[in-house]
C-alpha cells in the first residue's frame, strides 16, 4: 500500500479535520508547519474568499494543507416562497440578538463550480470531499494539477464507492466524531458505525490508504487507530479546543465540559444529522419541531449564530464536538500534535 506520509508530501500521518466555518489559518498552518496536514473547510466560501483564505494559508506555511468541501446530494433548497415561513420559526433567536428577520437570499451557497475553479487556481497539495464521491472530471483535474484526493466514509459501502471513484485516500469517520455525519449512501440515522468497528473492516475492503477519524484525542487512539489498520488519523474535537481555532471560549468550555454520554446528534442546527453539544437553541428547536431542510436551516441559524459567536453566547452557538471531548487537555496546537504524534508507530 502506499505509504500516506509519501503521498501526501507529509512527515507524520496526522490531518487535521477540516472545520465548517471553525477552521483558522493559524491552527491549519500550525498542523501543517509541525510535520502534518492541516485542513481548512471551505463551507459557504465563494470564490473570492476562498482564494483570499489560500493566500492567507500560503503566507502563514510553505507545508502542504488541505482546503475541504462538501460535493451536493442533490436533495439540497434554494431560497423559495418557503423561506419566510422557515424564518419566521426561528424569529424569537434573530431577536434575541437585535437582528430582523432575515429576508430571502439569493442562494443559500456558492455553486461547486465557483469553489472548484478558485481552489484549482489556489493549488492546495490535498483537496478533501465530504458527503459523496467526487465525480470522475474532478479527480482527473485535480490529479492534472498534481493535487491528492480525499474522500470521507461513514460505511464500509461508502468506502468501496469512493474507491471505485478514484480518490487517493478514505477518511473513515466514526460516528463519535464532532460536526455533521457526512453519510451519503443510506441516511446519517442509518449509517451510524463507530470507529473500532468501522475502521478494520474498511481497511479490509480498499486498497488505498485509510485515515482513521472519530473518537481520536490522544496518543492512545492514535496507537488504536494504526492497530486497527490506519494509515494515517484525522483529529478534530482535541485541535477545536486550543487556543488557535476559531472557536471562542464558550465553545472550549462546552468541550471541555461535555461528557461523552452528553453529546447530541441533532438536525436543529443545520438541517442535516450533526454531533455537538446540547445547548439552549439545539433543545428549542428540536421541541417546536419545526426544522427547515439544508440549507436553508444552516443559512438562518447561522444568521444568529454568527452574532451570537462573537459575544460568547453559548447558548445561542453551534458547539460542535465529538465524543472524545472529555480528552481535549490542551491548550496549545503544538501540545496536541505532540501528544498525537506520540502514539505513532515507531
Amino acid at each position: 500500500m502506499t505509504d500516506l506520509r509519501r503521498m501526501l508530501g507529509i512527515e507524520h500521518p496526522i490531518v487535521l479535520a477540516p472545520f465548517g466555518g471553525l477552521s483558522s489559518v493559524p491552527l491549519t498552518a500550525q498542523v501543517s508547519g509541525a510535520g502534518g496536514l492541516g485542513s481548512y473547510g471551505l463551507y459557504g466560501y465563494d470564490g473570492e474568499r476562498i482564494r483570499d483564505t489560500a493566500t492567507a494559508l500560503r503566507a502563514a506555511t510553505s507545508a502542504p494543507f488541505a482546503l475541504n468541501i462538501w460535493l451536493p446530494t442533490g436533495d439540497e433548497v434554494t431560497p423559495g416562497v418557503e423561506h419566510d415561513e422557515y424564518a419566521v420559526a426561528l424569529e424569537s433567536f434573530f431577536a434575541e440578538v437585535g437582528i430582523e428577520t432575515p429576508s430571502r437570499p439569493e442562494r443559500y451557497l456558492p455553486s461547486l463550480d465557483e469553489q472548484l475553479e478558485a481552489i484549482w487556481a489556489a493549488a492546495p497539495a490535498v483537496l478533501s470531499v465530504v458527503f459523496g464521491v467526487p465525480s470522475a472530471a474532478l479527480v482527473d483535474e485535480a490529479h492534472r494539477r498534481g493535487i491528492r484526493v480525499l474522500g470521507t466514509a461513514t460505511t464500509v459501502a461508502e468506502a468501496q464507492a469512493l474507491e471505485a471513484g478514484g480518490v487517493d485516500a478514505i477518511v473513515a469517520t466514526g460516528s463519535e466524531a464532532a460536526g455533521h455525519r457526512v453519510s451519503f449512501l443510506r441516511p446519517a440515522e442509518q449509517s451510524l458505525v463507530g470507529l473500532v468497528a468501522l475502521l478494520p473492516q474498511v481497511a479490509d475492503a480498499v486498497a488505498v490508504p485509510v485515515i482513521a477519524a472519530g473518537g481520536i484525542g490522544d496518543r492512545r487512539g492514535v496507537a488504536a487507530a494504526f492497530a486497527l489498520g490506519a494509515s494515517g488519523v484525522q483529529v478534530g474535537t482535541s485541535f477545536l479546543a486550543t487556543a488557535e481555532s476559531a472557536a471562542n471560549d464558550a465553545h472550549r468550555a462546552a468541550i471541555r465540559s461535555t461528557a461523552a454520554d452528553e453529546s447530541v446528534l441533532t438536525r436543529a442546527m443545520s438541517g442535516r444529522l450533526s454531533r455537538g453539544a446540547r445547548n439552549r437553541v439545539v433543545s428549542e428547536i428540536e421541541a417546536a419541531g419545526a426544522i427547515a431542510p439544508f440549507p436553508a436551516q444552516n443559512w438562518l441559524t447561522g444568521r444568529f449564530r454568527a452574532i451570537a459567536g462573537q459575544r460568547g453566547m453559548g447558548e445561542l452557538q453551534s458547539l460542535w464536538l465529538g465524543q472524545s471531548a472529555p480528552l481535549a487537555r490542551w491548550d496549545a496546537a503544538s501540545d496536541v500534535f505532540a501528544e498525537l504524534r506520540a502514539g505513532l508507530p515507531a
